[in-house]
């Protein structure tokens, strides 16, 4: 089934969408009402809800949230009472946790010496030791170069970790080792793997001990309703997985899983809040995963980007080295760093300086980083709530994430709009 999209009355969503922090600067009064404009019009017709936060150095130029955090039952039909989306409401950052969490990991990794970006993953896989596979990388995994498929319905093969780690490793290379870029899930659920083989910590484990307990992030982290999160707390996302499920069932979808779709049919058939939408994080590792299942807020976002802005540096305490940072933000010949795009055309970001860098994720989360300028984007929404178009894709974000970028870069940081 395809769902339709759902859209509540716009005059409703003007009188109830807007949650404005306190956190109001003084300048840039233009570029607020742009901002807010933009996303109040977005709200009032195909997007659910949103949070946007544009920071400036240590200055946060503007933090709002607009529309709702859940507004449709498991029917798609709007519930009677639409719960409002508040600044700190949590949201599946979707492929945001290849960078906040895999990418991060690797990082301390490199930083402390237990690894080298050239190192061959067969050092820590063995099953990588043959063949072709042989050549890989661990820089050819963080730039999406080691010539692995994009993406497989794991869980289709695989019921926990080990059984899926076991099944991506049997699968053939679909393209040379380091002969091109193509983006890659199961690159970053290798990753992943080789974190837990070197740490003996899975990777939300590590993560939270080595860089979000350090760094105060107490509302980052995994399975959110586990933690002691309420759903009241979370974005809405997704009815089930009726994407994945066409991915499977649809080889005119454009991904040939070359499978029997019927042999297992365990698809979600509700609303999910709290539980990660990607169907490998959760179908077939439990929501803790490399590549999807971190659920996070933007201000605890800021807080990893404010880190990697100022090189590694936190409040005077050196968590990663300067180098490394600049090695993992610097372009290589794809036009991209490890682990982050820096192609602005990647994360929708077009004239933005060289330097800057950012990712998306599928749930609809985004980031844009401007070093030169000291500004960061985020923008987090729940676009799939509100069900699939006619097409069976979920409304297209690239043009707003575009119209957000254009708006904040006519900002000079000096309270004035060019």
């Amino acid at each position: 089934m395809i769902y339709r999209l759902l859209v509540i009355p716009a005059l409703l969503l003007f009188l109830v969408s807007c949650g404005r922090s306190e956190l109001q600067p003084k300048q840039g009064s233009a570029t607020i009402s742009a901002i807010d404009s933009l996303l109040a019009s977005e709200v009032a017709g195909p997007l659910p809800g949103a949070v946007v936060r544009v920071q400036q150095g240590d200055s946060v130029l503007h933090e709002n949230a607009y529309g709702f955090a859940r507004m449709y039952g498991n029917d798609l039909q709007p519930v009677e009472q639409p719960d409002t989306m508040r600044v700190d409401h949590l949201f599946d950052l979707a492929s945001l946790t290849k960078v906040f969490v895999t990418t991060f990991g690797i990082m301390m990794l490199v930083d402390e010496g237990s690894v080298h970006l050239d190192d061959p993953i067969h050092r820590w896989l063995p099953e990588f030791s043959e063949g072709k596979k042989r050549d890989i990388t661990l820089r050819h995994l963080l730039s999406h170069s080691a010539g692995l498929c994009p993406w497989k319905p794991t869980y289709y093969r695989a019921s926990d970790p080990a059984e899926q780690y076991g099944y991506i490793a049997a699968l053939p290379l679909q393209y040379p080792v380091g002969e091109g870029r193509h983006y890659s899930d199961l690159g970053f659920m290798l990753l992943g793997e080789i974190i837990h083989r070197i740490t003996g910590s899975r990777v939300d484990r590590f993560l939270r001990d080595r860089l979000y307990e350090p760094l105060g992030l107490r509302r980052t982290c995994y399975t959110p309703l586990e933690h002691g999160m309420a759903a009241g707390e979370i974005a809405a996302t997704s009815h089930g997985n009726p994407f994945e499920r066409q991915m499977v069932y649809d080889d005119s979808f454009g991904y040939n899983v070359d499978l029997d779709p019927e042999l297992w049919d365990g698809w979600r058939q509700y609303t999910l809040r709290g539980e990660v939408n990607d169907g490998n994080a959760w179908y077939g590792a439990g929501g803790v995963a490399a590549h999807a299942g971190l659920f996070s807020m933007a201000a605890d976002l800021q807080v990893l980007i404010t880190l990697l802005l100022n090189g590694g540096n936190r409040n005077g305490e050196q968590l990663i080295s300067p180098a490394v940072v600049d090695t993992f933000l610097t372009e290589n010949r794809f036009g991209n760093g490890l682990g982050w795009a820096m192609d602005p055309a990647v994360f929708s970001a077009e004239g933005v300086p060289a330097g800057s860098f950012g990712h998306t994720g599928f749930t609809g989360t985004s980031v844009a980083v401007i070093p030169e300028k000291q500004l960061s984007i985020i923008l987090l929404t729940n676009r799939q709530h509100a069900g699939r178009l006619e097409s069976g894709y979920y409304y297209d974000l690239d043009p707003l994430r575009q119209k957000l970028v254009d708006i904040v870069l006519q900002f000079d940081g000096h309270g004035k709009n060019r």
